[in-house]
């Protein structure tokens, strides 16, 4: 069945849009030829979500964090490498598969193994800046 884009939006791009495949996150992963960093991101508009596929390369790390505000979800597609909870805790391991609850205002911290570390990060979108007046900042 052919997908248009009057097809995602609902009848005349009336209503929300409909459920749809964004990309194929193995193909992404595997691509020999791509660089690492942000491998693709959740960029559709009135979404409620913000979501990216990471690759680390072998070795990489990212340093310990806290997240304050949001629980973050990440689901390792493939490679392996470590997750850090904390400085009193034992790194655990992390494989292709491996789905992690990561809860807001927990130290966190993730390392790449020596194939390297692509994985899918999800959370609740945060709110956009906004301006306010002087008097709304007080």
């Amino acid at each position: 069945m052919a997908s248009s884009a009057a097809h995602d939006t609902g009848p005349e791009g009336a209503g929300p849009p409909g459920p749809r495949v964004l990309c194929d996150a193995r193909a992404l992963a595997e691509d020999p030829q791509a660089a690492a960093g942000v491998l693709w991101k959740l960029a559709e508009s009135g979404r409620q979500l913000d979501a990216n596929l990471v690759r680390l390369a072998p070795g990489a790390r990212v340093a310990p964090h806290a997240e304050p505000d949001l629980d973050v979800l990440v689901y390792v597609v493939c490679g392996g490498g470590t997750l850090g909870a904390g400085p009193q805790e034992e790194p655990r391991g992390l494989a292709e598969g491996a789905t992690v609850w990561l809860p807001h205002g927990s130290t966190r911290s993730i390392g790449a193994g020596p194939d390297g570390l692509v994985y899918l990060t999800v959370h609740r979108r945060r709110p956009g800046m906004r301006i306010r007046s002087r008097a709304e900042g007080s």
